[in-house]
């Protein structure tokens, strides 16, 4: 339960500014560019120092790098509610971002080291639906706070409830992971992994957003790429590497982390673009946008942890891959709708996506985290975050080549980037738009059934943890539920029965 507090959290400040863009963009005097980096510079900051964070975790204790996400993220906010002007607000949301990336690696972390393998995958379950919650109140919280109170209220409501998170996690969380002795932060790999990341997701930002020209995005994609061969090089060779490479060679954690990317990048616009059908081609203001959109999480609520728990008892084999296919069909479906789709339809299909996320999700984290030795947990976890983000960053770049297809692309980066995209759309270009949108949908449903492959390929989907295969697994990769200790001193004691 108390890692649910700092997911929730996380979840809530992820969508409450969405609504809130224009209010904070006009009382901050921030142009479109700036407005965009509002919501990225948060993006980023959760992604960045993710792999460090992770082997920091892994070295030093879950618990303490958990309670540190707690406080960077409160500082964040408070910091962040203070802000005079544009960039002081970015750099805040950037500082939230990372105390929200060290919350949302660490509870998985924790929950995995601290919960039996039969039961991981309905536990992770409930993590997600605290996320998920967290998001769906943060569309309607943020037009209560600004109907009612002050835009910085959109982040200073975030301290009390990271204060009460601080302490309780203090308080009731306990170090059950072993910790690695005289062990040494690799930096070097650690600047060439920021310097690369940084670099691909700027690049993507600006191409997205045609805030750069082209040779800008080409220079840092290239200047990305070298230095992430230089990051791979240097992990080879290095005695304690910040990304412990055997980790790749592992089938079942490679196979879900691709279709977890796969994945992300066939649906991480797609709720944007739902809300600007709905502004667009429905005439909505963008609090009834938001609105209309629950459906898709009160879904997700419903199926997830129902997915989780039957995970399981059969493994993740049957809910990965119906998922994916279960969304893919509602992406198909999206791709239909036009102004004259009754909402009813639409109510049909948001139910349908949040159901095939929901089937997907879970079940394919915990197949993710069950594989991999304890000792290597929250590297492995803050990976897995890292690539959904890019995942995410990817979708949205994607979506804007598609729709220009149909439409200027200038015109695609000034809908995307302005917070008031009404007043920007010509009336004449509202049909081609439409058209652009349901190309998006196409292409996305066909990725997102390539995502199948991958998931399907990684295993059958069995508990490598189960009772036959413990016998073969070390300590160290066993997930514990109680102390190394305790499970050592049980084996001493059976060994000499």
């Amino acid at each position: 339960m108390v890692t649910t507090v700092g997911v929730l959290m996380a979840g809530i400040d992820a969508r409450i500014v969405t609504i809130g863009l224009p209010t904070v963009a006009t009382a901050l005097k921030a142009n479109a560019e700036q407005a965009i980096w509002f919501t990225q510079a948060y993006t980023i900051g959760s992604t960045i120092v993710l792999l460090l964070i992770g082997r920091i975790t892994d070295l030093f204790g879950r618990i303490k790098v958990y309670n540190l996400g707690f406080v960077i993220f409160t500082v964040g906010s408070a910091l962040a509610s203070l802000a005079l002007n544009p960039m002081q607000l970015i750099a805040f949301r950037a500082l939230q971002g990372v105390g929200s990336g060290v919350l949302m690696t660490n509870s998985v972390v924790i929950i995995t080291d601290a919960t039996p393998d039969k039961e991981l995958g309905f536990a992770l379950s409930l993590n997600n639906l605290a996320f998920r919650f967290g998001a769906m109140a943060g569309l309607t919280i943020s037009g209560v706070i600004l109907s009612l109170i002050d835009w910085r209220a959109l982040f200073y409501i975030n301290v009390p409830i990271g204060i009460f998170g601080t302490i309780w996690a203090y308080r009731q969380l306990r170090e059950i992971s072993p910790r690695k002795e005289k062990a040494r932060i690799d930096w070097v790999g650690f600047s060439l992994f920021t310097l690369s990341i940084t670099s691909f997701l700027l690049a993507m930002t600006y191409a997205a957003y045609g805030m750069s020209e082209e040779v800008a995005v080409y220079v840092l994609l290239i200047f990305g790429t070298v230095t992430l061969i230089a990051f791979v090089a240097h992990q080879r060779v290095h005695d304690d590497p910040l990304l412990d490479l055997s980790l790749l060679k592992i089938r079942e954690y490679c196979g879900g982390l691709l279709a977890m990317l796969i994945n992300a990048i066939a649906w991480g616009a797609v709720l944007l673009l739902l809300s600007l059908y709905l502004e667009l081609v429905k005439g909505l203001d963008p609090f009834s946008a938001g609105l209309r959109l629950i459906p898709f999480d009160i879904s997700f609520l419903i199926v997830s942890p129902l997915s989780g728990k039957l995970s399981d008892k059969f493994g993740h084999l049957p809910f990965t891959t119906s998922g994916l296919a279960v969304g893919s069909l509602s992406l198909f479906l999206f791709s239909t709708v036009d102004a004259s789709t009754p909402y009813l339809y639409f109510v049909a299909y948001l139910l349908l996506s949040g159901a095939g996320f929901g089937l997907f999700g879970s079940p394919n984290m915990s197949s993710i985290m069950r594989c991999v030795p304890v000792k290597s947990r929250g590297v492995a976890s803050a990976l897995r975050v890292i690539i959904f983000n890019i995942g995410l960053t990817l979708s949205l770049s994607l979506a804007i080549l598609v729709i220009a297809l149909k439409i200027p692309y200038s015109l695609v980066s000034t809908v995307i980037s302005s917070y008031t995209p009404t007043a920007v759309v010509p009336a004449s270009d509202l049909t081609l738009f439409a058209e652009g949108l349901k190309n998006a949908y196409l292409w996305f449903a066909v990725i997102n059934l390539i995502a199948i492959i991958p998931s399907f390929l990684r295993s059958r989907g069995k508990n490598i943890n189960g009772p036959k295969a413990t016998l073969l697994l070390t300590d160290e990769q066993v997930a514990p539920s109680r102390p190394l200790e305790n499970i050592r001193e049980d084996r001493r004691n059976s060994s000499k029965e």
